[in-house]
């Protein structure tokens, strides 16, 4: 009786089905990798979108050269209906003047300057003052809109020759007489001025030309008082 087969194959390895591939997995991270290439590329082209303009750091009233000291750089978005003036053209500016009141924090754009050399508009003078302590409020400044009033004996004077005048209920306030409600701050000391100093303090202000010849004689008689009052919105 034949015995057992002998010789079968024995360790033989069973198959290994091949690996499956991904190609969805391969797609996806070749995407993500554009992508993030794409993105990169965008925040270099909006960095490239920014230009240097000037930025106004302090006020300068119409009619005013900018000086040097009131301007610094800032990067500004490079939008094409906005007409930056680059900071490239700082030098320029002495050819010019502020078309309007330029308040801090603004960037400059051509409307705001002009190129005429009158600092005055027609109808206005500019008035200089040394004023002391107690004639003035504290922190006053180029820009500031201010009532001007003569105080003193003279002012004393021309209230009780008035006091008959029943139209003249302005100027009843202790002798004080108002000479102009809507004067302009043109200069003044680069500290804003110190309402505690004794000695006097130059400021010069822009009034309508009826009221110089009044303020003059009260500026030259050191009887002038200057009241910070809200800017008219004529």
């Amino acid at each position: 009786m034949p015995g057992p087969m002998m010789g079968g194959p024995t360790g033989e390895r069973l198959p290994v089905a091949p690996r499956e591939r991904k190609p969805a997995l391969a797609a996806l991270a070749v995407l993500l990798i554009l992508v993030g290439a794409l993105g990169a590329t965008v925040l270099v082209m909006r960095a490239g979108d920014r230009i240097s303009a000037i930025e106004i750091t302090e006020a300068v009233p119409a009619g005013e050269v900018i000086p040097a000291s009131a301007i610094r750089e800032v990067m500004v978005a490079d939008g094409s209906d906005i007409k930056y003036v680059p900071w490239s053209d700082k030098g320029l500016l002495a050819k010019y003047r502020a078309a309007t009141d330029l308040v801090k924090g603004s960037v400059l754009v051509g409307p705001m300057l002009s190129g005429e050399d009158n600092q005055l508009k027609a109808g206005k003078a500019i008035i200089g003052l040394s004023l002391k302590g107690g004639q003035f409020p504290e922190g006053l400044k180029v820009g500031d809109t201010v009532a001007v009033y003569r105080v003193g004996n003279d002012a004393a004077k021309s209230t009780a020759g008035n006091s008959g005048n029943s139209g003249n209920s302005g100027n009843s306030g202790g002798g004080n007489t108002l000479l102009s409600n809507n004067a302009k701050v043109k200069s003044a000391p680069k500290s804003g001025g110190d309402a505690l100093g004794s000695s006097g303090t130059a400021y010069s202000i822009v009034v309508d030309q009826s009221d110089a010849g009044p303020l003059t004689l009260a500026a030259s008689a050191g009887e002038v008082s200057l009241v910070l009052v809200p800017a008219s919105k004529g």
